[in-house]
């Protein structure tokens, strides 16, 4: 596994800039304030940027918690990147992260000796004036990027996503996309939400599950801290009632946020009915 750093002061603009450098160097993983991103999938980890306070984001980023660590590491494991870039704000930091999430021992076997750890510092790969806007976006707005897609978010988003940036470039129109988030610990002002998105991830979800019937009524509880969703549904006659509708919860919860990154506290279910035919409605 090749593996780079990138690093710099905070809010110099390291995420907005990771995935110009994963496409620069063919890089299909990022670890970035707590999170693994392969391929631009949220694949393990708890973002810093979930955290109520500094110090907390501070000890996420940097995988202070083993358990989450053997987590992700297992994660890294698993997805086995030809190449890895870890973000921080000073060598000495990306080394830790490094060092405990094990990446140095995700090697060939064959290689008798350690990977060599490119170094990339966002001095020289940005100018004075673009660090500058981006501290004054981090400092004047408390915006951060998350350097992964927010799937079909791509409207302004209550508590944790705020926007998209996609970048557009050549005939295939192939999409560099990070994510604009405000995090727990500096929102601030009012926000919009568009919740069909997470009524079609509920709808979509239960269409795929040979338990649900049919899903009556989605209703939401958006928060800067969490997110609630309440769902209304029939089952089909012969299921388990208890262990299935939980199943379905939990899809329903890993669902949303494998596909946000969002920090979904509660799926409530409430069952209305029983049917005998998941398809009776369409004949």
């Amino acid at each position: 596994m090749e593996i780079y750093t990138l690093t710099g002061p905070s809010g110099t603009g390291k995420s907005y800039r990771a995935m110009d450098i994963c496409k620069q160097y063919d890089i299909d993983g990022v670890i970035d304030d707590g999170l693994f991103i392969y391929k631009g999938m949220v694949t393990a980890g708890e973002s810093a940027k979930r955290c109520e306070t500094k110090i907390g984001a501070v000890k996420a980023a940097i995988f202070n918690d083993e358990k989450k660590a053997k987590k992700v590491s297992q994660a890294i494991r698993a997805k086995r990147p030809r190449s890895i870039l870890v973000l921080g704000t000073s060598d000495e930091m990306a080394d830790l992260i490094i060092e405990r999430l094990g990446i140095k021992r995700h090697r060939n076997r064959k290689l008798k000796q350690e990977p060599v750890i490119h170094r990339i510092h966002i001095e020289d790969i940005t100018t004075e004036e673009e660090r500058k806007e981006a501290e004054k976006q981090r400092k004047a707005h408390g915006k951060h990027v998350i350097p992964a897609p927010a799937m079909e978010l791509k409207r302004s988003f209550a508590g944790y996503f705020l926007d998209t940036l996609g970048l557009f470039k050549g005939r295939a129109h192939a999409t560099n996309e990070r994510t604009v988030v405000r995090p727990t610990y500096s929102y601030y002002g009012d926000y919009l939400l568009s919740e069909k998105v997470i009524s079609d991830i509920c709808n979509i979800t239960a269409e795929d599950d040979p338990a649900i019937n049919s899903v009556i009524l989605v209703t939401q509880e958006p928060s800067p801290e969490d997110y609630i969703i309440n769902i209304a549904l029939k089952i089909n006659a012969g299921c388990s009632l208890w262990d299935d509708v939980m199943n379905f919860q939990k899809k329903v919860t890993d669902a949303v946020e494998n596909m946000t990154a969002f920090n979904v506290t509660e799926v409530n279910i409430e069952v209305r009915g029983i049917e005998n035919d998941k398809y009776a409605h369409i004949l």
